[in-house]
């Protein structure tokens, strides 16, 4: 089973149509980057706060330093992307998914960083998976780009899961299952903003784009 199988089978729901449909919009295309660099920029972020949070975890230091520095370049890129299209590149609101999926975080250690790692493994999972689904509806430039992410992304979402299970005593099979159920929730459910996380498009939201 190759990584985006292994991917498609963790995730459990592919991507609405819906939401292809809509990203794959040239009219959408400014708001789509912009949230790509946003949630780039965030997941270097969130490695970064990890490796601050947990000094003592060396493996998860080694993985988390590497993540952050690729996410960066890959920040860097879409930016770079969104400069030679003359596209702008501004504050965004965040969508309901990150946060959502954090709502099952426990407080207590080391159930917090467990929990934390496997919200890391599915938001880089479902970005992998949505990479290799919009790709080919996009130009030349940007469907080379998605392609060229999904080999990093792939590793990313596998550096988390093995980390998750490599800090649980027991296995962390319910805890993804249900990680799992509220992803689903996020992403199959009718959402009001379009984000590159986002869930199906709302008809209201949809009016609005057409």
């Amino acid at each position: 089973m190759d990584v985006l199988a292994e991917i498609q089978a963790f995730l459990g729901c592919e991507t609405p149509e819906s939401w292809i449909d809509m990203a794959k919009d040239p009219v959408q295309l400014q708001l789509l980057l912009t949230d790509h660099a946003h949630c780039e920029k965030k997941a270097a972020s969130t490695a970064m706060t990890l490796m601050f949070r947990y000094v003592d975890h060396l493996d998860l230091l080694d993985k988390m330093s590497r993540l952050a520095r690729e996410e960066l370049v890959h920040f860097e890129k879409v930016l770079g992307i969104m400069k030679r299209r003359k596209l702008r590149y501004g504050s965004l609101s965040a969508s309901r998914y990150a946060g959502g999926m954090h709502t099952l975080v426990r407080r207590d250690e080391p159930d917090r960083l467990i929990d934390t790692l496997i919200v890391g493994a599915f938001i880089e999972a479902r970005s992998c998976e949505r990479f290799a689904k919009l790709a080919p509806y996009l130009d030349e430039e940007l469907q080379k780009f998605y392609l060229s992410l999904l080999k990093s992304e792939g590793r990313h979402y596998q550096d988390y899961l093995h980390l998750a299970q490599s800090n649980a005593s027991c296995s962390i099979e319910d805890r993804i299952a249900l990680f799992r159920k509220r992803e689903n929730e996020l992403v199959l459910e009718e959402d009001s903003e379009f984000r590159f996380h986002s869930g199906a498009p709302a008809q209201s939201l949809l009016a609005k784009a057409s």
